[in-house]
């Protein structure tokens, strides 16, 4: 087992990974820029250094200066939470050849799925049901590309390869603005990612956007832990997520987990990781895998009860799965509400000083948060503040709950998201489960 570990991240990621460490008995360290001194995590970790200014370009996403405090502080292996470096190749090839474990995937399996063609490419030869497409790069032809778009039927995406988190990417509805769309979507891509790639998949209307939760280790072992529902989304950003989706037989769930499984064994996959999915018309349709733990991860735990956080720690330091997929069982239902320091209305970060914090408790009430009273927080980085989580033993009971659990919750001095959870959590349409992931944007007016 590893002894320590340095947490190469901020805010409740960092809490969540510290509290793992700890009870499986393993020091930690807490890197923090200038401005993080005070996160809950830095004062409650055996060491702490400090990485550098505010700016995550020159601390979260200093290479050099999270490998040295790793150096300094004779760590042994170094956790990169979920976004910054989580998901950045060179990193973990540097972390490995620095004498240090990352924990998750190996550069090559990190870099094959952050590259969309090649990730496609990868699922199709392991079975994966993927979106009809071009099944590989566009070309400079632009008669192939036409006549392309023509088969595939529109509306098509226009997708970078190197794209993410709904960056790079363009809808087209008719021919006439396809090869205008294609050159534009070349050019942002080129510009946002360094990459000009550009694939074609066909466009689904009304799809849901559901997620499988794998883990797999280096003795050829992988598991899957049931889907997630994230289709509650504001310009691809998610808000709301739950577990089990509402309409997924167990049928289908076995069967595209199975597959799922399948994959991480046959590319050599190892750690935790999320196969990302439209589901339309009781289809699945592969759109990328995130080769890190998810923000959202906290409602496959409850249903599960596996840790997810101390299966990655455990398969990093070479043992094998806790689990075998028999041992999987899904017991009833988890929802969770991302609170952001954001203005409701208009979505714009709400930094500050928080001058009452309260909360929620009760039966199936879980609140994952670095926020205290008296916590400043900072305008350099994401408005995520905490995840406040219900359980129950059906989706009716966890709805309650967390209906519960937001009129309890206090956060005074910013102002926060509440108010939008609220009024998502008593909608009509999302009691009844299904909706798709245009569903708030046009809850919210937004084109």
């Amino acid at each position: 087992m590893l002894e320590k570990i340095l947490i190469a991240n901020r805010g409740e990621i960092a809490l969540r990974i510290l509290r793992a460490c700890r009870e499986l008995g393993i020091k930690t360290v807490a890197v923090h820029s200038t401005a993080d001194r005070d996160l809950k995590h830095v004062r409650l970790a055996d060491e702490s250094v400090c990485i550098g200014p505010p700016s995550s370009l020159e601390s979260y996403l200093n290479n050099s200066a999270l490998i040295c405090a790793a150096e300094l502080t004779n760590a042994d292996g170094i956790h990169p939470g979920y976004g910054f470096l989580s998901e950045n190749a060179e990193f973990a090839e540097q972390v490995e050849s620095s004498g240090f474990k990352f924990i998750g995937p190996n550069a090559s399996a990190i870099r094959t799925m952050g590259d969309k063609v090649a990730a496609i490419r990868t699922m199709k030869a392991a079975g994966v049901p993927t979106v009809p497409g071009s099944d590989g790069p566009l070309e400079d032809d632009n008669d192939n590309n036409l006549e392309l778009a023509r088969k595939i039927g529109y509306p098509v995406i226009i997708k970078a390869a190197g794209g993410g988190g709904g960056r790079g990417m363009r809808v087209v509805h008719a021919e006439g603005a396809l090869l205008n769309s294609i050159q534009l979507t070349r050019s942002e891509a080129a510009a946002a990612f360094n990459n000009d790639i550009v694939y074609m998949e066909k466009y689904l209307g009304k799809p849901r956007h559901i997620e499988i939760q794998v883990l797999a280790d280096s003795h050829g072992n992988a598991i899957h832990l049931g889907e997630r529902d994230c289709s509650m989304q504001r310009r691809h950003q998610k808000v709301v997520e739950e577990a089990p989706a509402p309409g997924i037989t167990p049928e289908q769930r076995a069967r595209i987990g199975k597959r799922c499984a399948e994959a991480c064994i046959k590319m050599g996959y190892e750690g935790a990781g999320t196969f990302e999915f439209l589901y339309e018309d009781g289809e699945f349709f592969f759109i990328e895998m995130n080769t890190r733990v998810q923000v959202e991860h906290p409602v496959t735990e409850m249903i599960t009860w596996v840790d997810i956080i101390k299966e990655q720690i455990t398969i990093a330091s070479g043992e094998p799965l806790n689990y075998k997929q028999e041992n999987i069982k899904i017991n009833g239902h988890a929802i969770e509400c991302r609170i952001n320091a954001e203005d409701s209305k208009t979505f714009l970060p709400s930094p500050g000083k928080i001058t009452l914090y309260h909360a929620p408790g009760g039966p199936g009430v879980r609140m994952d948060s670095h926020i205290y009273n008296g916590y400043t927080v900072p305008p350099y980085y994401d408005s995520m503040i905490g995840k406040l989580i219900t359980f129950g033993s059906t989706r009716e009971s966890a709805i309650a709950r967390m209906k519960g659990a937001l009129s309890e919750i206090v956060i005074e001095g910013i102002k926060t998201n509440i108010d939008l959870q609220r009024e998502i959590i008593s909608d009509g349409n999302f009691a009844r489960g299904g909706t798709d992931i245009h569903y708030l944007e046009k809850k919210l007016g937004i084109d």
